[in-house]
């Protein structure tokens, strides 16, 4: 009895983020929907489709859902940068979410602040195993000797990476650039415990819960949310991030048997 073979959906926002990702697909073809392109092929014999999904949540809503509906993914992989809230965070970590949430929805007082009306709930939980792999594989990432063979220690000097650290917990979304130290202050009074924020995550969470289809957000922490939020960020995802998101694709993705 044969089986439907599974497909991988993987997202980035902008195409600095995934370009290298595509630069890995083997017997590559374009598809072009709603002015995306959605690149099929396979990675290590897996089948994938790699397509960047443009900033900001409604954005990231629509390319998922495409890749659910039109593509039939059993599984979203979604990797990018985002700024540090948590102080423990620097330039060059990595956060893997465990959950996510969407800040700037607030339906108070018809519904609890952050809560998505009529779902119930406010936090959208990635699945634990998911979270598992991702974190083997930036473990694996992040290993010093490892490290160095990917980037050169000029590129990393230049923006202060010395002993990066791989984080797991809360990553807050929302269409909006933090650029300020006080829309940080404002949103650690409201979420604690987030460790970054960015522009996307938490939507693709939400479609994938609604379509029960495990998800992974994955984001390397590419400035501190506030005023130097702007320096050197094209470099730093061209020479850093990208080099993150195409090793810890490789190691999701481990080599398949061909049929």
């Amino acid at each position: 009895m044969s089986t439907t073979e599974k497909i991988i959906g993987i997202m980035g926002a902008i195409p600095e983020e995934i370009n290298g990702v595509i630069a890995l697909l083997q017997h590559q073809e374009k598809t072009v929907i709603g002015q995306r392109t959605y690149y099929t092929g396979t990675i290590n014999n897996q089948k994938v489709v790699v397509v960047y999904s443009r900033i900001g949540k409604v954005a990231a809503a629509t390319t998922v859902s495409t890749l659910l509906l039109r593509f039939n993914i059993d599984e979203l992989i979604f990797t990018g940068v985002a700024g540090a809230i948590h102080p423990d965070l620097r330039v060059g970590d990595i956060v893997v979410g465990t959950s996510l949430v969407q800040h700037d929805m607030n339906a108070f007082p018809l519904f609890p602040i952050h809560e998505i009306p009529l779902l119930g709930i406010s936090a959208f939980l990635a699945d634990e195993a998911a979270v598992k792999k991702a974190e083997a594989a930036i473990d694996h990432l992040l290993d010093q000797q490892h490290l160095h063979q990917l980037i050169s220690k000029e590129e990393l000097m230049a923006f202060g990476i010395e002993h990066p650290k791989r984080y797991s917990g809360l990553i807050a979304s929302g269409d909006q650039f933090f650029h300020q130290h006080q829309q940080k202050v404002n949103l650690q009074h409201h979420l604690g415990d987030v460790l970054c924020v960015e522009m996307e995550g938490a939507a693709v969470a939400q479609v994938c819960y609604e379509f029960g289809v495990p998800f992974t957000v994955i984001r390397t922490i590419s400035d501190e949310a506030n005023e130097s939020s702007t320096i050197d960020f094209q470099r730093f995802i061209q020479k850093v991030s990208s080099c993150y998101s195409i090793e810890v694709i490789q190691q999701l993705i481990p080599m398949k048997k061909a049929l």
